[in-house]
């Protein structure tokens, strides 16, 4: 199982991570990622490789 958290403060809401994720975690809420079906995470770290602010985490849990 993983976590994943974004940092709002640094999300730019690009939507980088929406298009780039394979297992389709994000969402875009008040023109932010918002990790909404984090139990589909794969673990890839995709979103963390396209995501150009940095505002993205993910850890195992």
């Amino acid at each position: 199982m993983w976590e994943i958290v974004v940092d709002k403060d640094k999300c730019s809401g690009d939507e980088e991570c929406v298009n780039a994720c394979p297992a389709q975690v994000f969402e875009m809420q008040g023109g932010k990622a918002e990790p909404v079906h984090s139990d589909e995470c794969l673990g890839c770290e995709t979103c963390v490789e396209v995501c150009p602010e940095g505002a993205i985490t993910v850890t195992e849990i």
